[in-house]
């Protein structure tokens, strides 16, 4: 999986927040029970953690208006190879893929309720091995994901109550990427800033 070259981004003013070869501007997010991390092939890798393994970026990143991206894999394990904790305003919540026994997409949470049990609930198979590149674009009044070309999440930020997930993961804040009981390899790791909401037809 390793050999299958990163697709260009669409879109200008994407600035690297991963260089490949080192974790400069990153620490391992010290869950208890965490797997192994470094970085190979151009990756960083998460080794299976009891549950969770992450990383997470210790340089300033907007908390509004902003897209991020980057690609992951599942390496080994069945459940969420990407958990991508973000700010929201003042808040954050995550964009979970891959959990829930492995296909569940979803936000987490949002006026309380988890990826599994709220408006941006989504399934999909995802399969190991492979790369997905995972987009997460955050607004004033939106919140838009997408896994390769198809959007997945579209969601109104405005009125609702974000948060991320009480427990363990609320350590990946402001702007952390982790996996659950999952072997993942993550490269490519951007953003930018944007104005406003894509819409529906980006």
């Amino acid at each position: 999986g390793t050999a299958q070259p990163p697709a260009p981004l669409a879109g200008e003013g994407w600035q690297t927040l991963f260089d490949g070869r080192t974790l400069a501007g990153w620490r391992e997010t010290p869950f208890a029970g965490h797997g192994e991390v470094y970085c190979q092939a151009g990756a960083v890798v998460l080794s299976m953690g009891d549950p969770f393994t992450g990383i997470n970026w210790t340089n300033d990143f907007p908390r509004q208006n902003y897209e991020v991206a980057l690609d992951a894999m599942r390496v080994a394990g069945s459940d969420f190879f990407c958990g991508l904790t973000v700010p929201v305003g003042t808040n954050c919540c995550s964009l979970i893929v891959g959990g829930w026994g492995g296909s569940l997409v979803g936000i987490s949470s949002l006026d309380g309720l988890d990826a599994s049990e709220n408006e941006t609930t989504k399934f999909s198979n995802f399969e190991s091995g492979r790369w997905y590149r995972i987009r997460l674009r955050v607004t004033e009044k939106r919140i838009e994901a997408w896994i390769d070309k198809e959007k997945l999440v579209d969601v109104a930020a405005t009125d609702k109550k974000i948060a991320v997930r009480p427990g363990d993961i609320e350590l990946s804040q402001p702007f952390g990427v982790a996996a659950w009981q999952t072997s993942a390899a993550l490269r490519e790791i951007k953003f930018r800033q944007v104005s406003g909401a894509a819409g529906k037809t980006e």
